[in-house]
């Protein structure tokens, strides 16, 4: 039998079939995602894929508490209640001082500030921050520092007025408390066209520091004219607002140009009478603060409180605080460590109309079961939930919102 001549295999160009499948069926496919972890393996096919993941429909994420000495970090997803573990190298020796933007803020022993997107890719896209001068820690603290091989030195003074002349190196858990609190992103720093500035909570400071993401090779102070430490920065409209501890606003800008900060009060602003454990966001332009209102029993010593929200156009010529009933598919989300919340439209397997706090505004501090508290922006009414088993032991440090892609 003749045997069948040979079949030589011919190389030929293989298409690119992902981009070339119909748009309804991506989105179709996009919507069936479970998690943040499977969208961004959807997204980094190609850029097709990227769009028809819109970055609205994902909600934020808890970060956990991390151990220095490791590169472990866990984010909690309320929805799916499950622990989300990524190993970043780029955390290890380093605290957390905020979430913006999609990304991590981290500052390491030396002051030395690094913003890390966490969701991005293997290899998280990192960016420098310029390092603390000796101007950022003397607006941050009354305390005398000094620089020694690349350490922070603190020299305590005794009751006689005398220095410590070798004083103690500051410990990393300490760092926030003498240099940056938090920072705050007006933009995520890869975005396409928009220039990133970042604004820092500097101690127990009414300062602040400002720098150009990418450009400024240093912190530029500002005096808020707060009479007050602040408390909590808000991006909003395209400023920058400091608020102290007694809900004073200052409205912060910047140049573009030469980076020369300024600050208005708006003295006329008072927040709503009565309002306590205030956190402050933005919310379709709007300056929203969310807080609790408390009913004392004093036969029973007993009290009860119900969360309430008010909201505000800071650009108004009387700029004012009106209460929010209904927020329509709109959820907001509030930390108490991380200051900056955020809101969502439509919020993938979130509730609408509902504050998500990441914990309860009263209870035990000493509790380990960590809480999570839910709240109903019709009624006012709180649900408090335990959370998954594996986050117990672990702090919830503030929401961060997935940015799995440039913008």
């Amino acid at each position: 039998m003749a045997q069948p001549p040979n079949l030589k295999r011919r190389s030929l160009p293989l298409s690119d079939w992902r981009s070339g499948l119909p748009e309804d069926l991506l989105e179709s496919i996009g919507q069936r995602l479970a998690s943040g972890h499977d969208a961004a393996s959807f997204r980094s096919a190609c850029s097709p894929w990227r769009a028809a993941v819109p970055f609205a429909t994902f909600g934020p994420l808890l970060l956990l508490s991390f151990d220095p000495n490791s590169d472990r970090v866990g984010f909690y997803c309320v929805p799916e209640k499950k622990v989300l573990s990524k190993t970043l190298s780029d955390v290890r020796g380093k605290v957390a001082c905020g979430s913006s933007c999609g990304w991590l803020v981290l500052m390491d022993e030396a002051a030395s500030m690094t913003l890390l997107n966490p969701f991005a890719g293997a290899r998280a896209p990192r960016v420098e921050l310029p390092l603390a001068g000796k101007h950022v820690e003397a607006a941050s603290s009354s305390e005398h520092v000094s620089r020694v091989h690349g350490r922070w030195v603190l020299h305590p003074t005794n009751d006689y007025g005398d220095t410590d002349a070798a004083g103690r190196a500051i410990e990393l858990e300490d760092m926030r408390d003498l240099f940056f609190r938090e920072i705050v992103l007006s933009a995520p720093p890869d975005a396409t066209g928009r220039e990133c500035m970042a604004m820092s909570m500097l101690g127990c400071s009414t300062e602040a520091a400002f720098c150009r993401v990418g450009v400024d090779s240093a912190w530029t102070l500002l005096d808020t004219k707060l009479e007050f430490s602040m408390g909590s920065i808000v991006h909003c409209q395209d400023k920058f607002l400091a608020i102290d501890c007694t809900g004073e606003i200052s409205v912060c800008s910047s140049n573009a140009a030469d980076a020369t900060p300024t600050a208005t009060l708006l003295p006329s602003l008072s927040p709503p009478t009565g309002l306590c454990h205030c956190s402050y966001l933005e919310s379709n332009g709007e300056l929203h603060i969310v807080g609790a209102m408390v009913s004392t029993f004093h036969e029973t010593q007993s009290f009860t409180y119900s969360s309430v929200i008010y909201k505000c156009n800071i650009h108004d010529r009387t700029p004012e605080w009106s209460k929010v009933r209904d927020i329509g598919d709109q959820t907001l989300f509030v930390s108490k460590h991380f200051n900056e919340s955020s809101s969502g439209t439509s919020v993938s397997k979130y509730k609408e109309n509902k504050i998500y706090m990441s914990e309860p505004l009263y209870g035990d501090p000493y509790d380990l079961v960590h809480r999570l508290e839910i709240v109903d922006i019709a009624t006012g009414a709180s649900e408090v939930k335990p959370v998954q088993e594996k986050m117990q032991g672990s702090e919830a440090l503030g929401w961060i919102r997935p940015n799995l892609w440039k913008l």
